[in-house]
């Protein structure tokens, strides 16, 4: 079976910069799984991803445009302390996720105060050219359940 609309693919990564720095890996561990033709992932990723099969690897660059987009000056903000608790006792330099009318976003944490947080909102990998390499594990037909929702399910995916 080839990767294509409504597969679910589960998949090993390993992220470094065009370094070759490690940014992660799930090598190890669980692997990745997402809904092929859902935007879960990366739209530059998804579409390389395309037309793979089990036990394929491959590796794909993306420009800091196709990961993250370019870092922008002034997407710092201050938000409540409060809409951040989940994350427990904060740092400068500590990644961290909130919710807006948006959706989930990652933001870096600039400055804690007793009441709000100062973060950059820009994403951590922001502005970084990245290389993707990907060992395919496992690719099976979507069941209805997980079209509908717009996500996989089970282990690596969404859990309900």
């Amino acid at each position: 079976m080839q990767i294509a609309k409504n597969s679910v693919v589960s998949f090993h990564y390993s992220l470094t910069d065009l370094d070759g720095t490690a940014i992660e890996s799930s090598q190890g561990g669980e692997p990745s799984l997402y809904l092929h033709g859902a935007r879960n992932i990366l739209p530059t990723l998804e579409k390389a991803m395309a037309g793979h099969s089990t036990g394929d690897h491959f590796e794909v660059e993306l420009s800091a445009e196709q990961a993250y987009g370019l870092r922008q000056e002034g997407k710092t903000q201050r938000i409540p302390a409060k809409y951040l608790k989940h994350e427990g006792k904060m740092k400068p330099g500590q990644v961290v996720s909130f919710r807006d009318d948006n959706g989930v976003h990652q933001a870096t944490v600039l400055k804690v105060g007793k009441f709000s947080v100062d973060i950059d909102s820009n994403h951590p990998l922001a502005g970084r050219a990245l290389r993707f390499s990907i060992d395919i594990v496992d690719i099976r037909q979507a069941s209805a359940e997980e079209v509908a929702h717009g996500h996989a399910h089970g282990p690596g995916g969404h859990q309900h």
